[in-house]
């Protein structure tokens, strides 16, 4: 079955590509001016998958919201997630080495309304300036093998609670609204266990003051404790992607200061 085009949109209606992102927003405005062309303007609807593994990648993506999940397909069909991408990064990174098929899959997992793609085959020409758009992008593809990394660690020494606080932490920095549609169903694929799992850990969390949840509706209630009530993840993660852009005098990010882990 052919996959579905992305509708697309005026880029009168959207910010512009730098404002929209933050990955682009941390090249020097002469790359971005150089850039901005060549962007496409898209919307990206939950669901919607942008390439399998074995596909060519045809596009990489820029997402100005939203996030879309990285995923590995197991032989049984069942999906994992190792990375989540939002306006922090860009999804996509692998067409970088030399037009290889998608060694795994990406799935929108939260709507995303201003969305900026470019053709694999331009970015592979941007990459091979080897200018500061390869040094960001290289410094950005290390982090992302650092954030599969952490996540492939995770879930093998931390609990359902832990891992769950993790993630709804991290799909709240990309949504940047406290309420968001959110299924069980979903969240057990995401995190690689059983439904009755999740039901029971996102029950201790609901009672314990840190979200509620009701008919598929998830809301951060108390943000602080909820990372609190995450691993140490969450801050390995979120220091591996504020170091990517500092170097290039874009916007700044800001570490996330590191606490004692709660026994």
């Amino acid at each position: 079955m052919k996959r579905r085009s992305p509708a697309t949109r005026s880029s009168s209606a959207a910010p512009a590509p730098a404002d929209a992102n933050e990955l682009l927003a941390a090249m020097p405005s002469e790359i971005v001016h150089r850039l901005t062309p060549a962007l496409e303007l898209v919307r990206l609807s939950v669901k919607q998958i942008l390439h399998r593994p074995g596909d060519p990648i045809e596009y990489v993506y820029f997402p100005g919201g939203g996030f879309v999940s990285e995923l590995t397909v197991l032989e049984t069909g069942d999906l994992v997630e190792v990375a989540t991408i939002g306006r922090e990064g860009m999804a996509g990174i692998f067409a970088s080495h030399d037009a290889k098929p998608a060694p795994s899959m990406l799935m929108v997992q939260a709507e995303i309304d201003v969305c900026y793609r470019l053709t694999a085959a331009r970015f592979r020409e941007e990459m091979d300036r080897r200018d500061a758009f390869h040094d960001l992008m290289t410094r950005y593809l290390h982090a992302h093998v650092g954030l599969i990394m952490q996540s492939a660690a995770c879930n093998a020494m931390h609990s359902v609670e832990q891992r769950l606080a993790r993630w709804l932490l991290m799909a709240h920095d990309r949504v940047r609204v406290d309420e968001f549609p959110l299924t069980q169903e979903f969240v057990a694929m995401m995190l690689g266990v059983s439904r009755p799992s999740v039901t029971i850990v996102a029950g201790t969390l609901q009672k314990a003051g840190l979200i509620t949840y009701h008919r598929g509706h998830m809301r951060i209630v108390d943000r602080e404790k909820l990372e609190a009530a995450a691993c140490e993840c969450y801050r390995v993660v979120q220091n591996l992607y504020a170091a990517v852009g500092a170097p290039l005098g874009g916007r700044k990010r800001t570490r996330v200061p590191e606490r004692e882990i709660s026994s």
